[in-house]
């Protein structure tokens, strides 16, 4: 089960339309930078001058993660692009799960072939693994001058320290999701889902592992940014401690929503996207990042072998104006990579950008980090992850 497409299967955000909240944006990266639409013009002149756009662009991407139309189910922001640059947007709503997509198109890709694809989204560790491998091409920076809109937050991953070749589309956070009124209090610590004797049997961890381990790492004052086998091992024996006792009562995908919102368990680690709706259909949830911190995820733009480059990277500057960002934002529902995106979302809906859980602030952005995505990938980790939560 992946996060990204049940999260948005289960909350049924399609239904949603324009006026659901988004997932949280940076205030600290989203707070700044460009302002309205002054400077587009050159940046897309810039951005067209050196090369020679293809007439088709072929994305794919995972469902519900661009806005919609929901009288004419088309895209504005692609129809836009289409009208402004004269560049056909084939866009397929075809990654339902990162492993999935990478079965599919591994051979095809280990051959040095095209997949049909000139751009496609993936999460952090599978993106690693598609650089590692040399299956993804380098980014026409040239024709990026909208990069420097990225936030400061995601600018150096491990696995791509300048950004060569890849973009951030969307990113979320975890921590606990919970009913104070259930638990008596707030919940600050994962230690606290694993040994208050009053939640036994009421609280989940997620089956997504650098989520759940990610948290545990931190709970135990170890570094989830560079995993140390020790450490996870100690993680792993104090989990399986949780599911042996029966304080630990299943671990979910985005399924946990449901249960949360009806009672049947009282805190659970979540993703805060998940938590925006719940909280707006029952005020009294909360959602927080523990003390000893909390975790973030990103799913990148990468363009396959055999993808047109420069019509690629054409369209990542286009998403990396803050106007055209804030758009996309105000529908999807999940955190804005683009500086400048908070001013502008702040024109569609003052509220969504006062929001804290949408733009939360710079103290809670320093809580948080990103799962070490060859650990994310390592084969025996992953093993003893799979056998405490018995995939």
């Amino acid at each position: 089960m992946n996060r990204s497409l049940t999260r948005r299967q289960v909350l049924e955000r399609a239904a949603l339309g324009g006026a659901a909240l988004t997932i949280p944006g940076f205030l600290a990266a989203c707070g700044g930078g460009v302002k309205g639409t002054g400077g587009t013009t050159a940046a897309t002149t810039a951005a067209t001058g050196a090369g020679t756009l293809a007439g088709k662009l072929t994305i794919s991407n995972w469902p519900l993660y661009i806005d919609v139309d929901e009288k004419t189910k088309r895209y504005p922001t692609l129809d836009a692009f289409t009208k402004e640059l004269g560049v056909h947007v084939s866009y397929l709503e075809d990654v339902n799960d990162n492993d999935q997509w990478f079965g599919k198109n591994q051979a095809t890709l280990a051959q040095g072939k095209g997949i049909g694809r000139d751009l496609t989204v993936l999460t952090d560790w599978m993106a690693a693994r598609m650089v590692r491998l040399g299956y993804v091409q380098k980014l026409d920076r040239s024709a990026i001058p909208n990069a420097a809109n990225l936030v400061e937050t995601l600018a150096h991953p491990g696995w791509d320290p300048n950004r060569e070749y890849s973009l951030p589309w969307q990113s979320g956070l975890t921590g606990v999701g919970y009913d104070p009124k259930r638990v008596g209090g707030d919940v600050t610590s994962v230690a606290q889902l694993l040994d208050d004797p009053k939640l036994k049997g009421k609280v989940a961890f997620l089956s997504e592992m650098p989520d759940t381990m990610g948290l545990m790492l931190l709970d135990g004052g170890s570094d989830p940014t560079k995993v140390d086998a020790t450490a996870f091992d100690a993680a792993i024996a104090r989990l399986q401690k949780g599911v042996d006792s029966g304080q630990i009562r299943q671990f979910t995908g985005n399924d946990y929503a449901p249960l949360l919102a009806k009672g049947d368990l009282w805190a659970c680690v979540a993703w805060s996207g998940d938590m925006v709706q719940l909280i707006a259909d029952n005020p009294s949830l909360r959602f927080g990042i523990p003390d000893p911190g909390g975790m973030i995820f990103t799913d990148n733009m990468l363009i396959p072998t055999g993808g047109d480059v420069f019509t690629a990277s054409t369209f990542m500057n286009y998403v990396y104006r803050p106007e055209v960002a804030a758009q996309i934002e105000a529908y999807v529902n999940y955190i804005c990579p683009v500086q400048g995106a908070k001013e502008e979302v702040a024109k569609l809906d003052p509220a969504l950008a006062a929001n804290p859980l949408v733009f939360p602030d710079a103290a809670t952005l320093a809580k948080v980090k990103i799962f070490d995505a060859e650990a994310a990938d390592d084969k025996a980790l992953k093993q003893k992850f799979q056998a405490v939560i018995g995939a």
